[in-house]
């Protein structure tokens, strides 16, 4: 892509280049605007919300001349992606819309009154293609409350940056519905937020009125970086692909006391804790032959979160091959290990069945099952669950 490009004469912004995908919101400002015309909008976004000219998609659709803008909705780190905590309501500061959180334990799905004042309600949020990652959840509450007060909802569709091929790990348990997985999905579930919300709408009966805005030239073997598309960080501790390859198993130690990198420049790509000897970690991890990464001896400081301040002494993780590399086994196998090495130390914590979405994993790793065994009970569900994802995928291979 070139900064030299050419004028775009309906937004007035200059073009950096042809992607080659064309993004859900560049479809609707461009081709579907028709379907919105007239009609109060609601918008629930974040930093990651762009046109592929960068251009944020509350200011796209507020100098959208067939489109009328009343609302901002904010998922978990708010509309404008910085906080790492709780936002309340109030009012915008930049564009002076009313803002409603919907981070908040009293109002994760949206209430009547918040709906009042819209038609339709535009999701427009970069996913990362993670059970646990809540901006699905969050989906799925809105559609649940616009199913409620019949709004219909409009997804944007954007890519799923670790591929749409991949399908990893266990099916969630409902007795472990949380916001952290509300649905019996895969943990790595190889869709779109687009074909979640076609999924989340049929097979699991919101029954919203729901209009799914493809997106133009993506490919689900395609790596965010084969798409054409500019990265922009969704939540303050996703900051490159690369993390959001490595999200899905290394997000597991989060409900443990080890360090999964937050407060580090490598999140989910460091992990460590005071007590840990990285020489034995490291060898151990080594005898496992895992394929696609490899691991190096690290040592860091958290500036916030586990550990804060504290010198931690662990591994930073590297992918080598994408395609081979196995996220939640890997994860599963660092948590193995760990459990050997430092039974006294290593601490699953109770939330971690919720993250999991069950409480079985966790109670065979203590025991010193093998993780192969682990690994190999997920499979019948996981074809099961492959065998529904199929019906609402939208994008070839």
């Amino acid at each position: 892509m070139t900064a030299e490009a050419s004028h775009n004469p309906r937004s007035g912004y200059p073009r950096y280049g042809r992607p080659r995908v064309r993004l859900g919101v560049d479809r609707l400002l461009e081709d579907e605007y028709q379907l919105l015309a007239g009609k109060r909008l609601g918008l629930l976004t974040n930093e990651s919300g762009q046109t592929s000219e960068l251009v944020p998609t509350i200011d796209a659709v507020l100098a959208h001349p067939q489109l009328q803008l009343t609302a901002l909705f904010g998922p978990e780190h708010g509309v404008r992606g910085h906080a790492d905590s709780l936002l309340p309501s109030g009012q915008d500061p930049i564009t002076g819309l009313p803002f409603h959180s919907l981070y908040d334990s009293r109002t994760r799905r949206p209430s009547p009154e918040m709906l009042e004042e819209v038609d339709a309600l535009l999701f427009d949020v970069q996913d990362v293609g993670v059970r646990f990652y809540t901006y699905i959840s969050t989906l799925a509450h809105v559609m649940e409350a616009a199913a409620h007060c019949d709004v219909e909802v409009v997804v944007l569709d954007r890519p799923n940056p670790i591929t749409g091929t991949e399908v990893e790990g266990n099916v969630l348990d409902p007795r472990f519905s949380s916001f952290v997985g509300l649905y019996p999905i895969a943990l790595r579930h190889g869709m779109t937020i687009g074909e979640m919300a076609l999924l989340f709408n049929d097979h699991f009966r919101i029954g919203c009125r729901l209009k799914v805005v493809a997106m133009e030239g993506w490919r689900r073997s395609w790596w965010f970086e084969e798409t054409g598309a500019f990265w922009v960080i969704p939540s303050p501790n996703m900051p490159t692909p690369d993390t959001a390859v490595v999200y899905p198993g290394l997000c597991l130690l989060e409900e443990t006391n080890v360090s999964e990198g937050r407060g580090t420049t490598k999140p989910f790509q460091l992990f460590g804790a005071p007590w840990i000897n990285a020489a034995a970690l490291w060898k151990k991890l080594r005898s496992f032959n895992l394929p696609g990464v490899a691991f190096r001896q690290a040592a860091f400081i958290p500036m916030y979160r586990k550990y804060q301040n504290e010198l931690c002494y662990g591994l930073e993780l590297y992918v080598t091959d994408r395609q081979a590399f196995r996220p939640v086994a890997t994860g599963l196998y660092i948590i193995a290990a760990l459990l050997e090495l430092f039974p006294e130390q290593m601490e699953i914590k109770d939330n971690f069945h919720r993250l999991m979405g069950t409480d079985t994993t966790a109670k065979r790793l203590l025991s010193g099952e093998p993780v192969e065994a682990v690994l190999a009970d997920f499979e019948p569900e996981l074809k099961q669950f492959v065998e529904i994802r199929n019906k609402y995928l939208l994008y070839p291979d």
